[in-house]
């Protein structure tokens, strides 16, 4: 009788124990969906601010920003959808790839560029157009350069795109849409990128090199489910307000820059520029 009242006894501590792991685990998860959330929220309303108070003045800022506007629509999309913290986090990384075309658009019209934004996933192994470059692929003119310019309107922040690396830089077209919206390359893309990119001294050596580009492999641009946002990355004009630079929520008072909180930026004194 005494060792099943012992053997009971034993399993219910163990239940219980059980049932308490399982809480904070619960709690943890929670915990840490919520603090994605709020990174999210908090990202996708600075650049909100900035698509709302900047306009551009020149044909390549007037196409950085609408480059950022949608990259905050698609942000907004996807954080309406977020129901793990991996998907906030997707989040937050479309809402600063829009703050690297806002980065871009103030470039292209002389203005104070603002804070530096956090590297985006594989751009650093993207690289950088570090030279002017015109090249002739198929019958068709294509040009790159690391400024903003007549025939180089269209910003890159640099990344994967279909699981193929795009250099930080200004070209004369968006010729890497067709594989962000399809999720694959074609082999033009592989002649135009040796092309382009070959001995460049900005960007690495196999960003240029076309084997492995055959195999056309998708991008992972959804995580855990979420479906491409990316919309058409046309030119057009934003909106109204010639609005400073502001990582505070559209406030753009007084202040240093705060790189404090896991990349949350205080406001900036735009008053100056």
């Amino acid at each position: 009788m005494v060792p099943a009242i012992i053997l009971v006894v034993v399993i219910a501590a163990a239940a219980l124990l059980w049932l308490n792991h399982s809480k904070k685990q619960a709690t943890a998860r929670e915990n840490e969906l919520n603090d994605a959330k709020a990174d999210a929220r908090r990202w996708v309303e600075r650049l909100g601010g900035q698509v709302i108070n900047l306009t551009g003045s020149n044909d390549a800022s007037k196409q950085a920003m609408a480059d950022a506007s949608e990259r905050y629509t698609a942000a907004g999309s996807q954080m309406e959808q977020a129901r793990t913290a991996e998907q906030c986090r997707l989040v937050t990384q479309t809402a600063m790839e829009g703050l690297y075309y806002v980065r871009a658009a103030r470039t292209a019209m002389g203005l104070d560029p603002g804070p530096e934004l956090p590297d985006l996933t594989g751009q650093s192994k993207a690289g950088k157009v570090s030279e002017d470059r015109k090249v002739n692929v198929e019958g068709h003119e294509y040009e790159a350069s690391p400024a903003p310019g007549s025939n180089t309107p269209h910003y890159y922040p640099g990344g994967m795109v279909a699981g193929r690396p795009v250099p930080q830089g200004w070209y004369s077209e968006p010729w890497w849409k067709p594989a962000l919206i399809g999720g694959a390359w074609g082999v033009g893309s592989f002649l135009l990128m040796d092309a382009m990119f070959s001995g460049m001294h900005g960007v690495p050596a196999d960003v240029a090199y076309a084997e492995g580009f055959q195999d056309g492999s998708a991008a992972d641009m959804g995580g855990e489910g979420f479906a491409d946002n990316g919309g058409d990355f046309g030119g057009g004009d934003s909106g109204g307000g010639d609005g400073g630079w502001d990582f505070g929520g559209g406030d753009s008072g007084g202040g240093g820059w705060d790189f404090g909180g896991g990349g949350d930026f205080g406001g900036g004194d735009s008053g100056d520029w």
